[in-house]
């Protein structure tokens, strides 16, 4: 399990000290460390050059404020100043560097006593400001190990080569290859969510839902308004677990900001993920529609390959077991497996549903499931959600059918709580 290098106080406490201090340069280099993620030299390409290949990418706006901190703290105000001005020219959206770059003019003839001191905002738009400064030092300093994975991916299809993962408490988005069944970080991005946080449950409540979704489509920002950037990656919210639990709700997206912004604060959005216009189309380049996962969770646990491998192992025993009663067409053995709290779409109680499934056949039959995947389902719960294709052959016929179920662990034991074909 991930072992975080400062808790939540201990960063609180770190800012109020060094805001308390309110020296030139300790002030100013807060303001830059806050807004400034570590790796930047992998990050962060211009969004413009995706379409305009010819066109020379601009520099690295976090490589850049990182430079700026570390001349600050090298006293050197001349080179920071400099720095600023290339960061500003380059990103004249970039609202936080602009006002960095405020404060740093006026350090040459005054002093400075609060952040934000050189330009009149008001002061919901400095709160914003500080709220995101918040959230980029608590992603730095909670940056998971690269070789650890998160606890909620157990097993992919071959098929699907990417895989996005939302944690909210850390306002960050994390992007995995999958390859040979192997995960590897690619990049993580900062994003910003619904203004009243997760756990969306009716239509208009902003906050951003928490399951495991699939990129369904991909808009193109010459179709929509500029408020969403180039481009959007609506998600197929509400799943069949939202639905059947009542949540309500549509149109959530991935997306970037309007083209005179850089970036939103943490809880800006009316539910959907915000990313920089620059980060979306990173993203949006390496999505298959209708293929890729989007795990969002309040807070996700990352942990060793040995631990990861563990669970998945587990997930394929309970699966496998499953089969293996499916295939005895014994009753009490398959009822086993369902949970008396089973819900359908159609509301049928675990017995009503059942006697509704083609449980009955002639003679032997044999069972496969191929193509499976299987993600621990975000939540207070114990979840698994798993998609297979189960093939039956029997003496005289043979089907094949897409499936869905959702897994959760009552009394040490799992149990299914809704299953149905996708």
């Amino acid at each position: 399990m991930l072992c975080f290098i400062r808790t939540n106080d201990s960063i609180q406490k770190m800012i109020e000290f060094l805001f308390y201090r309110l020296t030139v340069i300790s002030l100013i280099a807060v303001a830059v460390f806050f807004s400034s993620p570590v790796q930047a030299k992998k990050r962060h390409q211009d969004d413009n050059a995706a379409e305009i290949p010819t066109q020379l990418p601009r520099p690295n706006p976090d490589a850049m404020l990182i430079d700026i901190y570390q001349n600050l703290r090298a006293n050197n105000l001349k080179q920071a100043q400099q720095l600023a001005d290339e960061l500003v020219e380059a990103y004249p959206q970039f609202q936080l560097g602009q006002l960095i770059r405020g404060d740093l003019l006026l350090m040459h003839t005054a002093k400075v006593s609060s952040f934000g001191a050189a330009q009149n905002i008001p002061p919901e738009r400095l709160k914003d400001f500080k709220e995101e400064a918040i959230v980029r030092i608590k992603a730095i300093r909670d940056k998971p190990n690269p070789n650890l994975v998160p606890r909620n991916i157990l097993q992919m299809r071959k098929d699907q080569k990417q895989i996005i993962v939302v944690d909210a408490k850390r306002s960050r988005l994390f992007l995995y290859e999958h390859q040979n069944g192997e995960l590897k970080l690619v990049t993580d991005y900062y994003v910003s969510q619904g203004k009243f946080g997760i756990d969306k449950y009716k239509e208009g409540d902003q906050k951003t839902p928490i399951g495991v979704y699939y990129i369904t489509s991909h808009l193109p920002g010459i179709k929509l308004p500029d408020f969403y950037g180039p481009g959007a990656l609506p998600i197929n919210y509400p799943n069949e677990w939202d639905k059947v639990n009542g949540r309500s709700g549509s149109g959530i997206w991935l997306h970037g900001v309007p083209s005179d912004n850089f970036s939103r604060p943490p809880l800006a959005s009316d539910g959907c993920i915000v990313l920089t216009n620059q980060d979306f189309l990173k993203i949006a380049a390496n999505v298959d529609i209708g293929r890729t996962p989007v795990i969002i969770g309040d807070e996700i646990d990352f942990v060793s390959k040995e631990k990861w491998l563990a669970d998945k192992n587990q997930a394929n025993q309970i699966l496998e077991a499953w089969r293996s009663d499916m295939e005895s067409m014994n009753s009490a053995r398959i009822m086993a497996n369902y949970s008396k709290k089973f819900k359908s779409a159609q509301a049928d109680n675990l017995n009503s549903w059942l006697q509704k499934q083609s449980l009955a056949t002639v003679g032997a039959v044999s069972i496969k499931l191929n193509d499976i995947a299987q993600f621990r389902y975000p939540g207070k719960e114990e979840m698994i959600v798993s998609t297979f294709t189960q093939e039956t052959i029997g003496a005289k016929s043979k089907s094949s059918v897409r499936k869905r179920q959702y897994w959760i662990k009552e009394a040490a034991k799992w149990h299914i709580i809704y299953e149905s074909q996708v």
